[in-house]
């Protein structure tokens, strides 16, 4: 078992692999997506994998220490403790919209819990796996990590194997395969799958002009990062009936305003492939055959359409929806998680029925609340369930080493990131060593007086408690 100081030594490695890579890492996401915003690799894959490694390195004495635990008085003298174990050899299979972190990020937690690693990551960022597989090969012998880069047959075989824990980060048919085959040799999984995480916007989030235009930004932001590939974007907006078609335009002029060009634009990120592109382009036509109002970028026009699309960029759009009935849950914006940068918003008449909407649907991986009103915020939390929840912003949760990261119902199952990813990635054995002269160690056959009238001691304590009662 790697003591304390070789777990130190080995997350300082990845450190310094980070930080000698980081332009390597950009140069790869660029071939991978066409155009890959370098601010957001810096956001959003080099500095959460620099704080998780601190982080880490900085706790990891404290989280290995064994725990003292109470030894019930039969068994006294005694003691009993938990002592914090590495799995063993953890398979990771990571997804291709942020290939660095969500490969890394969890080999940060598995290298602080002691285990060797395998990893799978995704082939359609081929350029990222590619490197991934050069970065870690140079820095780790392959007996600590092993990158296995491969289409979806080696990512099938991959998941077949008998690991002593599998983290799989993708869509959900795909989460329920990967469990499925993980079953069949009873490997356990973390699953992280992603779903349809939903912003609530309360009254007084959107009750002004200046207050749409804040929330308004703040939603942009987060829905159109890395052009809305992200698991934790926003995918739906629930809005005040009175305030629907003025935050749904703030919203578009918010995008407009963030990525006022396209084309050419550096700061707009690119969609991973053709076929992404032509998936989403399908949910803006379906919306735009069943008459739903459409707010497009002043630049989705027809005359700078095919260069748009040469470059892969998907214009921002805003879809608004008319009610939360059924007309509106069977547009193909409502049925699967978009994954893209179109935001479908959506009017509620009471707070109770935006919740009772929210409530009747999967969990998602992330929930966003906008409101400056304590007694709401409780309320949101206490009606609603998710992964993460992020009050007043979007996506911000999981880039807090300290939270845990997971999913809930169909959104995943387990979390990682920080203590908890130590624990993800351990096994906690109980130990137990009896004293010289343990009482439990008389009571054996033959059972003679001396037994039965410790036993009547020791049901003669339970007989004064009160009887439980059915609620």
């Amino acid at each position: 078992m790697p003591d304390v100081a070789q777990r130190r030594a080995a997350l300082a490695r990845l450190e310094g692999m980070v930080h000698c890579h980081a332009d390597r890492m950009q140069r790869a996401l660029m071939e991978d997506f066409g155009n890959r915003a370098r601010p957001e690799t810096v956001l959003a894959e080099i500095l959460p994998l620099l704080d998780a490694i601190a982080y880490a390195r900085a706790r990891v004495g404290r989280w290995m220490r064994p725990r003292r635990v109470p030894v019930g008085l039969r068994f006294q003298p005694g003691r009993a403790w938990v002592e914090i174990r590495p799995a063993g050899c953890v398979g990771i299979v990571s997804p291709w919209n942020y290939p660095f972190l969500l490969s890394l990020q969890p080999v940060v937690d598995a290298l602080a819990a002691g285990n060797r690693i395998m990893l799978k990551p995704s082939e359609l960022a081929p350029a990222c796996a590619g490197l991934l597989a050069i970065m870690l090969g140079d820095e780790f012998d392959r007996a600590e990590i092993a990158v296995t880069p491969g289409d979806a047959t080696v990512g099938r075989a991959f998941c077949a194997l008998e690991f002593d824990h599998l983290l799989f980060t993708g869509s959900t048919g795909v989460g329920r395969a990967v469990m499925q085959e993980a079953a069949a040799r009873l490997v356990p999984v973390t699953l992280e799958l992603g779903g349809k995480s939903p912003a609530l916007l309360c009254p007084d989030s959107v009750a002004d002009a200046a207050a749409r235009r804040r929330t308004a930004h703040s939603l942009a932001v987060g829905k159109f990062f890395n052009a809305g590939q992200t698991c934790l974007a926003p995918d739906f907006v629930l809005v005040p009936r009175a305030h629907l078609d003025a935050t749904a335009h703030a919203l578009a002029e918010a995008a407009a305003r963030l990525y006022p060009t396209l084309a050419g634009n550096a700061d707009y990120t690119a969609q991973i492939s053709e076929r992404h592109l032509d998936r989403l382009a399908g949910l803006v036509d379906d919306a735009e055959r069943r008459g739903l109002p459409i707010l497009r970028h002043p630049e989705d026009r027809a005359d700078r359409r095919a260069e748009q699309r040469a470059q892969r960029r998907l214009p921002p759009t805003v879809v608004v929806l008319p009610d939360l009935g059924e007309a509106t849950r069977s547009a193909s914006v409502m049925q699967e998680e978009i994954f893209g940068p179109v935001l479908p918003v959506l009017p509620y008449d009471t707070l109770d029925e935006a919740l009772t909407f929210l409530d009747a649907r999967p969990v998602p991986l992330g929930l966003y609340c906008y409101t400056d009103d304590p007694a709401q915020q409780r309320r949101v939390l206490d009606r609603t369930r998710s992964g993460g929840v992020t009050v007043n912003g979007t996506l911000l949760h999981c880039a807090q080493p300290g939270l845990p990261f997971g999913g809930f119902g169909q959104s995943g199952t387990g979390a990682y990131h920080g203590h908890a990813g130590f624990l993800r990635f351990s096994h906690r054995r109980a130990v137990y060593r009896p004293g010289r002269f343990s009482g439990f160690t008389w009571m054996t056959p033959p059972h003679g007086a001396m037994t039965r009238r410790a036993l009547a001691v020791m049901l003669g304590g339970s007989r004064a408690r009160p009887p439980a009662t059915r609620p």
